[in-house]
């Protein structure tokens, strides 16, 4: 393609053409012909004379060159021009496409691949072999091949979700022989990458592609003084920037679906940001993972694992009653190893299971009564863990002795065993190695660690089974058994040190944690994970996106504790990992990871990936053309004199026809494209959210408290449909009625305030076609009043009756008893919010609208009703905190909580009557219903 600054040529050799323009001068000069000069007498007696109309005798050299300029429009317009045409990259020989490929190029990767694709398509034009290779693959040979071969591979290229691990392990397999180099670079400084770019420098030349974009990076979030402790870095440093952490998990249903949100900033300068973030334990130990919102990359999504989930564990102990002896007591060196990484609780054992522990250890407690027997089976058999001690007082009674009590793993010998006393014959007990079943296997057996004093098992049949734990003379000191979804576990010494000193140890800590009584708020050491298979249960992609690890083999802990510590790979991608006693979330950013800038040798070719658009002027310039052809035949009749009697109406008409053809003309490429344009949003983001699910919509009145309880009330309803229908709503917009556009909405709420201005008249144009198309509007005065249709007692009555004045409401009646609003999904007769007993006004049935005989209601109106008034302050009533616990009270106890529920139900079925319309008037459903109605 031939260049000429930022336009080139499809057809150079059309130019030529151009030559010819001097020749072009000549011919249109001959025209009209030069009259021939003779010699006549008689042209004596004309002198003096003038003609009225004058003839010229050879062409204007203005119009010459008017004419001239036409043609070479033409011409240049059939060579092809383009604007910033595609630069075809200089060199011959092989093309090496070299792509780090990592979490990182995730968010830009089709532009990179739209950019590789150029590459390969340019190489195969100039007949130049080509190779691409992933940098975060492990180093294999290199073959160029032919560019119609490699180009259907790149649709199913997609980056990794990891980093190069020593990028520098590429260039002992490069290919011999020189070769140009193509570097699609994440813009993050990787090990190796020098080395690497050395050696291919010396092949040949080196250009590197890099994306403008920043980088975000989200760390681990660490448990920290009672909240969770979220950072995240970026790259690079700039002016302060905000983002906003997202935490997701299931919600009550098993739905997963955001359970928090908080916003992150970056101040100036500075790469690192923080934020601290306060949830319940019950929605703190529902998050599975933590994610920047709106961004699609591996990088800032951050799993989490057991050391964010702090359990609740219940304490009861024996013998507490014994003052001045506290490290005696049975329950204090369990408080603290526990405190520091559990929620402790105490009380009786029917009052803490009301608080659904995860855990309930019992120090040294012999009977339990029959009632809580029962109540600690039905918890057992929901998954509970129940860990019991011995101690004096199980050693003297007679529990499990004959029988195997039900709370107890195995039966008991009478008595104990007592060793290394003044009376006993044997020396303290060591611990025996720990089995490979056992869930203790791997941890270390310290010498110090004896035991004086335990209780012994019968050896039945199934002691073996149930041992996890011995003595070097391979008694149990740990037995266990399973009772539904849960198990009971028997530690066979005391939980202080009066038997063995074992709760002296740092084993005892490693124990409970390997129980899953307690977890750790830290990055787990190599220890603690070597000697176990951990078998990925959910994998991260590139692109942040969770997926189930199917088949893929367990890792030995060492390889994860090696990954933790320097980053995922090929054998073990970022995710979920699950050992015998907890889970650990292998991320692809750490705490400790710092974003660097990749740095290139100085002269280094650097591009972006984005490339100037290129734009065709073959239509700008033929059009060009043409307006100055129709100048030409406008100056051919001034020339010719025919445009002497302009000012007559035959002269007024040529000039406006060329003027006429002149416009239309231009108005293709010109006014057309600018109206198109003018009519194309500028901004479709509001468009996009609105249409991506089902949105509940409320007006902004401009009062911040109101607007923010209807929008939490609206959250409320939404959780509410979630949970108990098939409606899945996704979170609710705020809509300015003068500016944005209402179709998108099928319901919208709208909470009367008296100093909210009135609509201008196009608002209410726009309200009016809402409702006239199928839209419902829902207006809450919040008074508990009559809405104000009595009398507008109240100041948001009087406002109301002053906004419905523009509004083409249909006539108004209170709800009658068989509405369809009464029974599309619960059946309802009452619709109280944080009031009650308002009356609820809605469209009036058709005056022939009869009840049909057997049948329980009318067949009303065909449609959805437009409007419902009310003031019974349903969003107060919906309204929920960022927990999911209720905003604003409502009533009184018991009564409260039922008129909440209540006011629940109405927005289901208001919601379903929405989506629905008269539904279940059909009567399909009226069996269904007499049955209900027991009629």
């Amino acid at each position: 393609m031939f260049m000429l600054g930022p336009i080139g040529f499809a057809t150079p050799l059309l130019l030529l053409g151009l030559i010819a323009l001097p020749i072009l001068w000549l011919l249109l000069r001959a025209v009209p012909p030069a009259p021939i000069r003779r010699r006549f007498p008689g042209v004596a007696l004309l002198l003096g004379l003038q003609d009225d109309d004058a003839e010229a005798d050879k062409t204007p050299w203005w119009l010459l060159l008017l004419r001239m300029a036409a043609i070479a429009a033409a011409i240049l317009a059939f060579a092809g021009p383009v604007l910033n045409p595609k630069q075809q990259q200089a060199g011959s020989g092989p093309l090496l496409i070299a792509m780090d490929a990592t979490w990182a190029d995730a968010r830009d990767w089709p532009r990179r691949l739209d950019r590789a694709a150029a590459l390969v398509d340019e190489a195969g034009r100039a007949g130049r072999p080509v190779a691409l290779v992933r940098l975060t693959d492990a180093p294999e040979e290199i073959t160029f091949q032919s560019a119609d071969a490699l180009a259907p591979r790149l649709v199913g290229i997609s980056p990794h979700a990891w980093s190069p691990t020593d990028s520098a392990a590429w260039v002992p397999v490069l290919p011999e022989g020189g070769f140009d180099t193509f570097w699609l670079s994440d813009g993050l400084d990787h090990p190796g990458r020098e080395a690497l770019m050395a050696a291919l420098s010396a092949k040949g030349a080196v250009t590197v592609y890099e994306s403008p974009r920043p980088v975000f990076a989200l760390h681990p979030p660490r448990f920290n003084e009672g909240a969770i402790a979220i950072a995240a870095s970026r790259l690079p440093v700039g002016a302060e920037v905000g983002v906003e952490v997202s935490a997701r998990g299931p919600d009550p249903s098993g739905i997963e679906r955001e359970l928090a949100r908080v916003p992150l900033r970056f101040a100036a300068a500075e790469a690192r940001a923080e934020v601290a973030l306060s949830l319940p334990p019950e929605l703190r130990n529902r998050v599975t993972r933590f994610e920047i919102a709106g961004l699609r990359s591996a990088g800032a999504v951050s799993l989490t694992d057991d050391s964010l989930k702090r359990r609740k564990v219940a304490l009861i102990g024996g013998r507490e009653d014994r003052e001045g002896l506290q490290l005696l007591s049975p329950t204090h060196y369990l408080r603290q190893a526990l405190a520091p990484v559990a929620d402790l609780m105490e009380g009786t054992i029917a009052d803490i299971l009301l608080a659904s522990p995860d855990v309930v250890i019992m120090a040294d407690i012999a009977r339990v009564s029959q009632t809580d027997t029962d109540a600690l089976l039905d918890w057992l058999d929901g998954g509970g863990l129940l860990l019991r001690f011995a101690g004096p007082a199980l050693a003297a009674s007679d529990v499990s002795r004959i029988d195997e009590d039900p709370l107890m793993p195995v039966r008991l010998r009478e008595g104990g065993r007592t060793v290394g006393g003044a009376m006993s014959w044997g020396e303290p007990k060591s611990l025996a190695p720990f089995a490979e079943d056992s869930p203790f296997h791997g941890l270390p057996a310290p010498d110090d660690v004896t035991v004086t004093a335990q209780v012994l098992a019968q050896p039945d049949p199934d002691l073996a089974a149930r041992t996890i734990a011995a003595l070097a003379d391979g008694t149990p000191l740990v037995t266990r058994k399973a009772v539904g979804q849960g198990q009971v576990v028997l530690v066979h010494v005391t939980a202080n040190a009066e038997w063995s000193t074992l709760p002296l140890s740092g084993l005892f800590v490693q124990m409970l944690e390997r129980l899953a009584v307690s977890t750790r708020p830290a990055a787990p050491e190599a220890g603690d994970l070597a000697g176990q298979i951990w078998v990925p249960e959910v994998v991260l992609d590139a692109y942040g996106q969770p997926q189930e690890a199917g088949d893929m083999p367990g890792q030995p802990g060492e390889a994860l504790a090696e990954a933790i510590a320097s980053g995922p790979g090929p054998a073990l991608p970022p995710g979920l990992y699950a050992g015998s006693d907890r889970r650990i979330a292998l991320n692809v950013v750490s705490d400790e990871t710092v974003l660097a800038a990749s740095s290139w040798p100085s002269g280094t070719v650097i591009e972006g990936l984005e490339a100037p658009k290129e734009q065709a002027l073959k239509g700008l310039v033929l059009t060009v053309g043409l307006v100055l052809l129709m100048v030409d035949i406008l100056a051919a009749l001034l020339v010719s004199g025919r445009l002497s009697g302009l000012g007559t109406g035959l002269g007024r008409k040529a000039a406006a026809m060329a003027m006429v053809m002149a416009l239309t003309t231009l108005t293709p490429v010109d006014a057309q494209a600018q109206d198109t344009l003018a009519d194309v949003p500028k901004d479709d983001s509001f468009a996009l959210q609105a249409t991506t699910g089902l949105v509940l919509a409320y007006v902004l009145t401009g009062d911040g408290r109101v607007d923010e309880v209807t929008r939490q009330g609206l959250i409320g309803l939404g959780n509410v449909l979630f949970a108990r229908t098939s409606v899945e709503p996704e979170a609710p917009i705020g809509v300015d009625i003068e500016r944005d556009e209402l179709a998108f909405f099928p319901f919208i709420y709208w909470p009367v305030v008296d100093s909210q201005p009135l609509p201008s008249a196009a608002a209410y144009s726009k309200l009016n076609d809402y409702l006239r198309t199928g839209g419902m509007i829902l207006f809450d005065t919040r008074d508990g009043d009559t809405a104000g249709l009595s009398g507008g007692a109240t100041p948001e009555g009087r406002h109301l009756q002053r906004l419905a004045a523009g509004l083409n409401i249909p006539p108004l009646e209170q709800i009658p008893a068989d509405h369809v609003l009464t029974r599309t999904f619960y059946l309802l007769q009452d619709f109280p919010g944080r009031a009650v007993r308002s009356p609820v006004w809605v469209e009036a049935a058709p005056p022939d609208a009869e009840q049909v005989e057997g049948m329980p209601f009318r067949n009303l109106n065909d449609g959805v009703t437009p409007v419902i008034i009310g003031g019974n302050d349903w969003a107060g009533a919906w309204a929920v905190n960022g927990a999911g616990a209720p905003l604003l009270p409502v009533g009184r106890g018991f009564a409260g909580e039922r008129q909440r529920e209540m006011a629940y139900r109405f927005g289901i079925n208001l919601v379903m009557h929405v989506l629905t319309g008269n539904y279940k008037s059909d009567q399909v459903h009226v069996p269904a219903l007499l049955d209900r109605l027991g009629q």
